[in-house]
């Protein structure tokens, strides 16, 4: 299990994490006397005991952490954010559901405290994330079997770890995996500034591909297109633009995309759909409108286009352990050339959990919320 401790809001960033790693370290030098016999302590987390609204189904509860056995590993979360697919499994709509009473969170990223005996593969004080779904990481405290944990590198940013796992993984993949796109080529997206939507354009740009990126039109929508054209969206245009007859002449400049990633579903993925190029795909990852992809018989006939899913999840099954190693060390490589950056994030204290799970559900929001502990 993982449980998140609380923070003071008064404390910086900086202080913060200094006193998570001095905890951690403190703690190191007791990694030799765990064993069965221990006495076990309390430690908060973040639980939902039935499917519902978030606000209404999770509560704030102390949780009873378990003594470290031979291959199991005691880790101290240092982050941990709200991903769409969190909210979507608290409401039980979602394709992967734990057994209740359950701990939110799928992604984040912990601090090695104690290994047990029989551990080989870690050690206190490496960074680990979830190596599947389902685990809870909204708990500041847990003591996970080895093989439910992967080790990340620990010189690239709190906030790029806590964020790996899950988003850029999805991006990189639907990149690379359904078309076999050259360099000037372009790619369409929805949801553009959504965490996947910000890595795409960025893993993108490093590819040497070019991006058209749709949004929604909101009032501080120059705001967002500079931010996304700052992390090296080519093209940001809204959903309404995308509609519109002058768009013809937009294609006259801009090469017509092989690859279409669709977010939203509804509308938004028809008009996707229209503008690319004949023998293309449309990857579907999300369906953010709650609304069915509808694809006009007419482009599938007489463009022969391809409409494919993706779930991060099920690529993991699919693949093996070295697999998933690979790509998140590609990644951090893309990370520490300065290629890839986290998502914008508001970091929360695990007590306002109420509030950020609340933010996390309205429209319009660009910051992505993370649990710091």
């Amino acid at each position: 299990m993982w449980v998140c401790g609380a923070l003071s809001g008064a404390r910086t960033r900086a202080q913060v994490r200094r006193g998570l790693l001095r905890a951690c370290g403190r703690r190191w030098s007791a990694a030799a006397s765990y064993s069965a016999a221990a006495e076990p302590s309390r430690v908060r987390a973040l639980v939902y005991g039935d499917h519902g609204h978030p606000t209404n189904v999770v509560e704030l509860k102390n949780l009873e952490l378990t003594a470290v056995g031979g291959s199991d590993v005691h880790v101290k979360m240092l982050a941990a954010p709200i991903n769409p697919s969190d909210i979507n499994m608290i409401q039980g709509n979602y394709g992967l559901l734990p057994k209740l009473p359950a701990v939110g969170g799928n992604e984040g990223v912990g601090q090695v405290v104690a290994v047990g005996s029989s551990v080989t593969g870690l050690k206190p004080g490496d960074w680990v994330i979830p190596a599947n779904a389902g685990l809870g990481t909204w708990r500041a405290e847990a003591v996970f079997s080895e093989e439910a944990l992967m080790a990340v590198p620990s010189d690239i940013p709190l906030q790029s770890a806590a964020t790996l796992g899950v988003n850029p993984c999805t991006a990189y993949r639907m990149l690379m995996d359904f078309e076999q796109l050259r360099p000037g080529e372009s790619v369409i997206q929805n949801a553009s500034n959504s965490g996947v939507g910000q890595a795409v354009i960025q893993i993108a740009a490093a590819l040497g591909l070019r991006t058209i990126n749709v949004v929604r039109d909101r009032p501080d929508l120059q705001k967002l297109t500079d931010r996304l054209k700052n992390l090296g969206a080519e093209h940001v245009i809204t959903e309404e633009e995308l509609r519109k007859p002058e768009m013809k002449n937009f294609f006259k400049d801009v090469p017509q995309p092989r690859l279409a990633l669709n977010c939203v579903g509804g509308k938004s993925s028809t008009e996707l759909l229209r503008h690319l190029a004949p023998g293309g795909t449309m990857v579907t990852y999300g369906g953010m409108a709650k609304q069915p992809v509808t694809a006009p018989v007419s482009l599938l006939i007489f463009k022969d286009l391809k409409l494919r899913g993706f779930w991060m999840s099920q690529w993991k099954k699919d693949h093996s352990l070295d697999q998933f190693k690979e790509l998140i060390f590609t990644l951090c490589d893309l990370i520490r050339r300065g290629q890839l950056t986290a998502p914008a994030c508001s970091e929360v204290p695990l007590q306002d959990y109420q509030h950020a799970l609340e933010t996390s559900m309205q429209p319009f929001v660009s910051s992505k919320q993370i649990f710091t502990m």
